[in-house]
């Protein structure tokens, strides 16, 4: 049974990857954050969540969860993203292991992108932020609208030069 959202600018789609939600009965230990520190470096994990937190890499590994693409069909999927950007996001998820970068032998040359299976694993986790960003857009607009209609507006005296 696979759940797809096409509104958004990635469509997400669920079928492949099993949900978080589907391991009942597994019990899952929270671990404090002494535990954290003590298994990894801080500045390491710090390192790691912004790379895994950062909205295109989101964007890009939920854009790669069904099939392998290239260059082009990422960035016609994530359309707020430039070139520039998403290039160095497809780098940096190389780097890291999450993704795959193929070269294919065609005249011109071409590049296709993949989810590795430590970005599969990933995907589990950010697939379900993704789809929650999506759901809830229009409460946080609303929200982030009626927290600035109460702000009162700064007052700053510019000088001529």
């Amino acid at each position: 049974m696979g759940m797809t959202s096409t509104r958004s600018m990635v469509t997400l789609s669920y079928q492949s990857v099993p949900s978080i939600a589907d391991w009942q009965g597994v019990t899952f230990l929270k671990p404090s954050y002494v535990e954290l520190m003590v298994e990894g470096d801080c500045a390491e994990v710090g390192g790691i969540l912004s790379r895994v937190g950062d909205k295109w890499s989101v964007l890009v590994i939920v854009a790669l969860a069904d099939r392998p693409m290239q260059f082009n069909e990422l960035r016609r999927l994530v359309e707020a993203v430039s070139a520039k950007v998403l290039s160095s996001t497809l780098k940096a998820l190389v780097r890291d292991g999450f993704i795959t970068r193929h070269e294919i032998s065609a005249v011109p040359s071409r590049v296709s992108y993949d989810l590795t299976p430590l970005g599969r694993n990933l995907l589990v986790v950010v697939r379900d932020l993704a789809l929650w960003s999506v759901r809830n857009r229009f409460a946080i607009r609303e929200a982030r609208k009626n927290y600035d209609a109460c702000q009162t507006p700064v007052r700053r005296l510019i000088k001529a030069v």
